[in-house]
């Protein structure tokens, strides 16, 4: 008898936080996914940070990267301490499986002009509209997956972004990506398999630039400078992965 009470003491004190856990999400959706993704990203890789003080507690921010793999987003989400809108691509969005996920988080789908004319200007006005709020917008201005572990030059959205609304931008450098699955290492991403569990990932934030200051050649350096400072924790990991047959 007193195992039996034990027992239902336990299952309701699981589907009390269970309760709270959903009442939580659907109150404030954002804040609770960004934690189940860190918690997620923490358990698969081992995930170096340095800088995150650096995104702003309040107020409007722009987060720069660049763009290793379809982990990026996650890794950078789940690192941030406030819930980020990132933009990414449509088809991408559109995703049966994962397109519930997106919306939930605000992602912005964005798409080119020759396969939806005003889609672009569309996504740069939903930016300004989540900039205008007070919020924080992740955007990778090589805007594609890098198809040989080095960053390509940004593109002119940054600036037109900037022009609109002159708020911090904050770089930041990702190492540790390229060689998994979900980056153009080893062919096509998510072409293959998983090949690694708990590889080194090294995420480092700059200080704020102003905008007035926050020219793209000035942003695309500093990014670079930041890779490169990741790369020095991350490298080891990724030529394991590269040397794996």
């Amino acid at each position: 008898m007193i195992a039996l009470e034990w027992g239902l003491a336990v299952w309701a004190v699981l589907a009390g936080l269970g309760l709270m856990l959903i009442w939580w999400l659907v109150r404030r959706p954002r804040p609770v996914v960004r934690l189940l993704v860190s918690l997620t990203v923490r358990l698969v890789y081992r995930l170096r940070l340095r800088g995150a003080d650096h995104i702003p507690a309040h107020g409007a921010a722009l987060v720069v990267c660049n763009h290793v793999s379809f982990m990026d987003a996650l890794v950078i989400g789940g690192a941030s301490r406030r819930p980020l809108r990132f933009l990414m691509d449509k088809p991408i969005y559109d995703s049966p499986w994962l397109n519930w996920l997106f919306r939930l988080v605000g992602a912005i789908p964005v798409e080119s002009e020759r396969h939806d004319p005003g889609n672009v200007r569309r996504a740069l006005h939903e930016v300004s509209r989540a900039l205008s709020d007070g919020e924080v917008v992740m955007l990778f201005p090589e805007g594609r997956l890098t198809p040989d572990g080095e960053i390509h030059d940004f593109r002119r959205g940054l600036e037109l972004i900037l022009a609109r609304d002159p708020v911090p931008v904050i770089p930041a450098g990702l190492s540790g990506l390229w060689g998994s699955w979900t980056s153009h290492a080893n062919g096509p991403a998510l072409s293959g398999r998983p090949r690694r569990f708990r590889a080194r990932v090294a995420l480092h934030f700059g200080e704020q630039h102003p905008a007035e200051w926050a020219t793209r050649a000035m942003l695309e350096r500093r990014v670079r400078e930041l890779k490169a400072e990741a790369d020095c924790w991350a490298e080891p990991a990724v030529e394991e992965m590269l040397e794996r047959p």
